[in-house]
């Protein structure tokens, strides 16, 4: 079956979507973009949870995770800054807590 194009009206041998001429497989896509996303995603919800629970550990960790999702260009770039910023803000209140009481442990009693 010979199909023309608009073009040039040449005949154009008809060819699958799914499998391209040549008998190669067709290209995938990057699954670097989903494990980015995963990262940006990961970021958000471990510096959302050090806000309150061993952001000693989480803080630091999310502020990394969001910066490699920043870096492999997700595209949940909201989560990522997100993520980005609650690290940040762990390792503030992390700051703050060692400073009014001079340990790196809180309680919620006061």
């Amino acid at each position: 079956m010979a199909l023309t194009t608009a073009r040039d009206n040449r005949p154009v041998e008809a060819t699958s979507a799914s499998a391209p001429a040549g008998g190669t497989s067709p290209a995938r896509p990057r699954s670097g973009g989903k494990q980015a996303d995963g990262l940006a995603v990961a970021s958000f919800v471990l510096g959302l949870i050090g806000l309150l629970v061993m952001n000693i550990l989480l803080g630091p960790v999310a502020v990394v995770m969001a910066s490699i999702a920043l870096a492999r260009s997700t595209t949940r770039r909201g989560r990522a800054l997100l993520g980005l910023a609650l690290g940040v803000a762990d390792l503030v209140v992390l700051a703050v807590l060692v400073t009014a009481n001079g340990t790196v442990s809180w309680s919620l009693a006061g």
